[in-house]
């Protein structure tokens, strides 16, 4: 058995999700790629995977041998191409978790110049506000804005983006501005909920930072639905800067009490017990140099 390429399989049946999906793309049946991995888990004395008729679940062995074939593939990768001189463009699938507003936005646009460059990458985007799950669903990357939530997970800043309060001129005219957080009681909100909790409003930070809870008559777990709520005149929002981009350049919504804005960083998070792969690094780099020519992710503060 040639053991690489069973780790390579391996990897790609976690990442693909099916064996079919994996037979396709290699060009054989399907019962050739089940019984490859069959053979893998003889020679390693213990099951992988656990098959359904519907899916794939890794079971905890398989969970320690997924990432540690990941970084012998990554560092075999890796090894070769700096052997090669650089001759071996890096290649593969990068699965990414990003929430989904923000890559329709701002993510998508960007693929098509990183595809001219790597033309042997592919990128698998899957619908994620969070990026705690990124390691036990095999994910090589999330987005995430703001600090990060696990310490098994770091960080590599590639934009930054001010949190602000917004609302319509329209809505403005009827109600009135606040001109401090003391005020915002006053004013109807559009509350943006998490796992059923009316997320706080944050103004400062550290031992500074004030919290004010936010009310109104439309509350929302999305963030496109609260995007929506705010341009259809439903009340305040506090939210990134890069959800109302377009909408500011266009003075269809402004921006409120700007002393009290505040900055966090945009960051491709990646598990800490994983080699950053090649593919993962250009990626990244990639993201770094186009967001750099934006300034909404380049904020000047004071």
């Amino acid at each position: 058995m040639d053991k690489l390429d069973a780790m390579q399989v391996f990897v790609r049946l976690i990442e693909k999700g099916s064996f079919s999906a994996v037979a396709k793309e290699r060009g054989v049946g399907q019962p050739a790629i089940s019984k490859q991995i069959s053979a893998l888990e003889d020679e390693l004395g213990t099951e992988l995977i656990h098959r359904t008729s519907r899916s794939i679940v890794l079971t905890e062995a398989g969970h320690d041998f997924y990432e540690s074939a990941s970084r012998i593939l990554d560092d075999f990768e890796s090894a070769t191409s700096r052997i090669g001189r650089g001759q071996t463009a890096p290649k593969g699938l990068i699965r990414v978790t990003v929430a989904p507003t923000f890559a329709r936005l701002h993510m998508v646009s960007k693929l098509s110049a990183f595809f001219a460059a790597y033309p042997d990458i592919a990128i698998e985007m899957a619908a994620s506000e969070s990026p705690t799950t990124i390691i036990e669903d095999g994910f090589d990357l999330a987005i995430h804005s703001g600090d990060l939530p696990d310490s098994s997970l770091v960080g590599r800043r590639f934009a930054q983006t001010m949190i602000i309060l917004v609302a319509t001129p329209q809505y403005l005219s009827r109600y009135g501005a606040p001109g401090s957080p003391d005020e915002l009681s006053r004013f109807r909100s559009v509350v943006f909920m998490e796992r059923g909790a009316v997320q706080p409003w944050k103004f400062g930070s550290g031992k500074d930072v004030k919290r004010v809870i936010p009310t109104g008559v439309f509350r929302t777990s999305d963030i496109e639905q609260m995007r929506m709520g705010v341009l259809e005149h439903l009340g305040i929002a506090q939210a990134p800067a890069w959800l109302f981009a377009a909408e500011l350049r266009e003075g269809t919504v402004l921006r409120l009490m700007r002393p009290f804005e505040r900055m966090v960083p945009i960051l491709a998070v990646r598990p800490a017990s994983r080699r950053m792969s090649t593919k993962v690094r250009v990626f990244i780099e990639h993201l770094e140099k186009t967001f750099a020519l934006c300034s909404q992710f380049n904020p000047r503060t004071g």
